[in-house]
């Protein structure tokens, strides 16, 4: 039994406030790193800076990071047609994944052009290179702590990645303002801390792309959800009157919502049609409890004493 069962509006008001909350912290997140793109490409040009060219091409990444989040967010609200039956969630996820390879991408090209000037004639960039990308790193705390709150609130993991994602800009860019101010009073030494400072930034791009893509991909392949989840589900369903006990319970994340397939046993003496009802039962307390279950799934059991009397 999976046909989706009546909601009432306080659930559906929920489910629509995740959707809303959660684009206008992605939208927020888009304005922010395309300011930044923008002040660091005019930055670079102005200073001569690889390190904050570096923090811009991560910049590029995270406004392609915000638009995907942002379509994947208005397609997962789609209903389920002929060819979805089960909506259309994964697509955050699709677009999760695209985006980690096109930060590790984008990272590696990088670090061999910044490598290659390493070999060439190199100049240290002007002062001003280091005031900017400090006034990124504080713009991009801010950015983090906006994003997290929304996260915890919500419980998206999605935002939750994109927080960290924001927190670790932050940082990258508060490693290249340290440098930037530090090398011009190292001599001879000031041009070669601007590249080495580039460098530090495309690793610190690549371990957060491939922590991106391992998160992404664990929930693209129905990783069970975290405990929590699992347990308030478990809960609900034990509260139904004519629910033995729990057999088999599976909650996957989907995107923003999870979808859930349990087994509940029943006593083995029911009829069919009674069996049928306590099933009908157990799914609209799910979808009650959980308004941020997608649907469910559940299968009748017989539950026999198996003590008997003593």
């Amino acid at each position: 039994m999976s046909i989706s069962s009546p909601r009432d509006e306080a659930t559906i008001a929920v489910r629509e406030r995740v959707y809303s909350d959660a684009s206008r912290a992605a939208a927020w997140g888009l304005g922010v790193n395309l300011a930044l793109m923008v002040a660091k490409l005019a930055g670079a040009a102005l200073t001569g800076s690889a390190a904050l060219v570096a923090d811009a091409v991560n910049s590029i990444g995270d406004v392609t990071s915000a638009v995907a989040v942002r379509v994947a967010l208005y397609v997962a609200q789609l209903d389920e047609d002929d060819d979805h039956p089960y909506g259309h969630t994964k697509a955050e996820s699709i677009a999760g994944l695209g985006v980690a390879l096109l930060v590790v991408f984008s990272a590696v090209v990088l670090s061999v052009e910044t490598t290659r000037r390493l070999f060439d004639g190199l100049t240290a960039p002007g002062a001003w290179a280091g005031w900017i990308a400090a006034g990124c790193a504080v713009t991009k705390e801010a950015i983090y702590r906006y994003t997290r709150r929304a996260a915890t609130r919500l419980g998206s993991s999605a935002l939750r990645s994109a927080a960290w994602d924001h927190r670790s800009d932050a940082i990258g860019s508060a490693v290249v303002a340290g440098s930037l101010l530090i090398a011009p009073h190292t001599g001879a030494a000031a041009a070669y801390i601007d590249s080495i400072a580039a460098l530090g930034v495309c690793l610190f791009l690549v371990v957060t792309g491939c922590r991106i893509f391992a998160a992404t991909a664990r929930e693209m392949m129905d990783q069970q959800a975290d405990p929590e989840t699992v347990s308030l589900a478990r809960r609900a369903a034990m509260h139904v009157d004519g629910v033995a006990d729990v057999e088999k319970l599976r909650v996957r994340k989907s995107g923003l919502e999870y979808f859930i397939e349990i087994h509940v046993q029943v006593d083995g003496t029911l009829t069919v049609d009674q069996g049928h009802l306590i099933g009908h039962q157990v799914k609209d307390r799910l979808l009650l409890e959980m308004p941020r279950v997608r649907d469910v799934h559940v299968h009748i059991e017989p539950h026999h004493d198996v003590t008997g009397p003593n």
